[in-house]
């Protein structure tokens, strides 16, 4: 059995995770909190896209109580980003936060802490306790020689120590590291001390190319040793794509079932259509169908059916017309120019 199946169910909003429940896909706006017709404007494409937590960084005053007027026009959970100052993480929690993530060991002493849980407390909100490789504590950086996976993890049980201290076990806990394999060993190392539930991530993780590529290793090696609750794809660029990449994530990890699943042929000598550009337009496409099926694009008429056999439907360019593909079998031939819009018709009509 997976870690995930045994992990303490916690409720951010409507949205459960933990205890074998569907791992959910998080983002964080970048907005400025407090405009809340542009931060309003993001979370309605990321949920869009698919995003099922959102959270946002709550700096002033302003940005709490912005909380309350934002969360009146979004449907997913908002979690409250605090650093540092304790009075943030009690304003987020009274205009409304579904969750608040903190770093308990830098927002104060004993009495601050307390503060923050017992308004947590009162309200049932979640505490995400969270610690990365950057903010790891001088003395555990000098006991185990550098920023280690062992160092991490004592960083993240004694934070949770200290809310737990205070009488509350509504936790997540993450512990991020930029660099993979120190993640990954945390997290395997964190799972077999603990039963709250972990929301995993590759922090600073870098662009949209880069970070996608460490984030898929890094999440891949997690979550494929049935470890994380709740994720989120860290990107520099439009959060969108984060979620977009969350998704095919888990869905190649067999994680999660739904959308569309796109496979393209690499192109060679023969291929005779702009089959890179008719790759990016279906998958771009295909994006606002719930279908859990498998979409070929193919660039080879003579090999294309043949390739595309695994896939529910497909499309394969030639030089002027192209195929429609289904299970494997030609349907029929289409222009070239309407290779695209065939499709298009078919999912419209697709009886999953």
């Amino acid at each position: 059995m997976a870690y995930r199946d045994h992990t303490k169910v916690v409720h951010i909003g409507n949205v459960a995770i933990g205890g074998g429940n569907p791992i959910a896909i998080q983002s964080m706006t970048n907005t400025r909190t407090d405009d809340v017709a542009a931060t309003v404007a993001q979370i309605h494409r990321l949920e869009e896209a698919g995003c099922e937590i959102i959270r946002c960084t709550v700096p002033t005053i302003e940005c709490a109580r912005a909380i309350k007027e934002i969360k009146k026009q979004i449907r997913i959970p908002l979690v409250a980003d605090i650093h540092f100052d304790y009075k943030m993480a009690i304003a987020a929690i009274e205009n409304g936060a579904d969750k608040i993530r903190i770093n308990p060991g830098n927002i104060g002493g004993k009495d601050r802490i307390r503060a923050v849980v017992d308004c947590a407390k009162e309200r049932n909100v979640p505490i995400r306790v969270g610690v990365n490789s950057g903010s790891l504590e001088r003395d555990l950086v000098e006991k185990y020689g550098g920023v280690t996976p062992e160092g991490l993890v004592e960083s993240a049980l004694d934070k949770v120590g200290m809310v737990e201290d205070c009488g509350y076990d509504n936790i997540v806990i993450s512990i991020k590291s930029s660099d993979v394999l120190t993640c990954a060993k945390a997290h395997e190392l964190l799972a077999k001390r603990t039963q709250y539930p972990l929301h995993v991530g590759i922090t600073e993780a870098g662009t949209v190319y880069g970070g996608n590529i460490k984030s898929a290793i890094g999440l891949g090696i997690i979550l494929y040793e049935g470890i994380g609750d709740t994720i989120r794809v860290s990107l520099s660029g439009d959060p969108v794509e984060e979620i977009r990449s969350a998704k095919q994530i888990l869905r190649d990890l067999k994680l999660r079932k739904g959308g569309v699943e796109v496979t393209s042929c690499p192109t060679c000598g023969r291929t005779r259509i702009d089959l890179i550009g008719l790759a990016d337009q279906v998958e771009k496409m295909v994006q606002k169908y719930p279908y859990n099926i498998k979409v070929a694009v193919m660039g080879c008429a003579v090999n294309g059916p043949g390739e595309a056999r695994e896939a529910d439907i497909g499309i394969a360019g030639g030089d002027g017309e192209g195929l429609l593909i289904k299970k494997g079998q030609i349907v029929r031939k289409v222009p070239e120019d309407q290779l695209l819009s065939a499709l298009r018709d078919e999912l419209d009509h697709w009886q999953n």
